[in-house]
């Protein structure tokens, strides 16, 4: 392993990790580029403890790799401690990945130790599946593969008509709506997967950030009750628009309440959502799914004409 200085993240390094990010892009090919704002939100995440559950690596001013955490504020049986990171390709294969994750685990126990001692730990990994070295290292770690997720992708051009069904009506995010776009979406995910609710510092900070695109943000109501019910929220990002020439537009959160399920809303949100997305100049549409969704969300996403383009796996290790 070459000498390189080691310490914690701070928010003074938003420009060090986008370099390291964009670096990592061009060899790992998944998408994501990113500016300095995009990592600076990232590491003022209520949820991350950048002193207690961090480290990065320099090269001189340059930092070559970086681990964090994100623990859960309301967790139930499991308190899941997400680990994100990566090391810049030029400096693969020499240990530092290792380190990085030996520390993340390190980082993810201690977060949980002084917020969930009484809970089931467990310590999770989110990575494209064709990540040259990525099943080696967590492997080597204890890490197993306990579930799958897919990008989707949706050109865009013209779009046809986005009929809602009888007795509901679309609106556009507002920030006076915010609040009931947090609430449908703690109550759309309760039965999901790993999910947990958001609360509002931490929906502020992942979604309602500067990536916002409320033009093509909506919720839908029902008009008898006044109740909201569906909901679609796009987020975008200019640097993958500067990087790849294609203005996409991420569908971030999608869901509907569960007593309003099997009613076509979310499909009827996703077909809203899509034309004014084309309306508004956008290439195309993208989307992450858990590829063992219980309410079927795969099947409505090919139904509205996304197609699988990446898959990823959640990696996971009891600790």
């Amino acid at each position: 392993m070459p000498a390189l200085e080691w310490r914690p993240l701070t928010k003074a390094d938003a420009q060090s990790s986008a370099d390291l990010l964009n670096a990592i892009e061009t060899a790992d090919r998944i998408g994501e580029n990113y500016t300095a704002d995009d990592t600076l939100q990232e590491l003022i995440d209520p949820f991350s403890d950048l002193e207690r559950a961090s480290l990065a690596a320099f090269d001189g001013d340059r930092m070559v790799g970086y681990v964090k955490t994100r623990y859960k504020q309301h967790p139930e049986e499991i308190h899941r401690v997400f680990l994100d990171g990566g090391v810049h390709p030029d400096y693969r294969r020499q240990g530092i990945g290792t380190r990085l994750v030996e520390a993340g685990i390190a980082g993810a126990k201690a977060v949980h130790e002084l917020h969930h001692p009484t809970l089931k730990l467990a310590v999770d990994i989110h990575k494209a599946e064709h990540i040259a070295g990525t099943k080696e290292l967590f492997a080597a770690q204890g890490f197993s593969p306990a579930r799958w997720f897919q990008r989707m992708e949706h050109p865009l051009g013209t779009v046809g008509e986005a009929p809602l069904p009888d007795g509901f009506q679309a609106e556009q995010w507002t920030r006076d709506l915010d609040e009931e776009f947090r609430l449908v979406r703690n109550e759309s995910f309760s039965d999901h997967w790993g999910a947990t609710p958001v609360n509002a510092d931490a929906w502020q900070n992942k979604f309602t950030n500067h990536t916002l695109q409320p033009e093509i943000s909506f919720l839908l109501r029902d008009k008898a009750t006044g109740a909201p019910v569906s909901l679609v929220l796009a987020l975008s990002w200019a640097a993958d628009t500067e990087a790849t020439g294609i203005r996409d537009a991420h569908f971030m959160v999608i869901g509907t309440i569960p007593g309003y399920r099997n009613r076509g809303l979310a499909s009827a949100a996703i077909a809203h959502a899509l034309r004014a997305a084309a309306e508004h100049g956008y290439d195309q549409a993208s989307l992450a799914v858990d590829t063992a969704s219980a309410v079927g969300a795969p099947g409505v996403f090919e139904r509205a004409g996304f197609t699988q383009k990446m898959r990823y796996v959640r990696w996971a290790r009891e600790a």
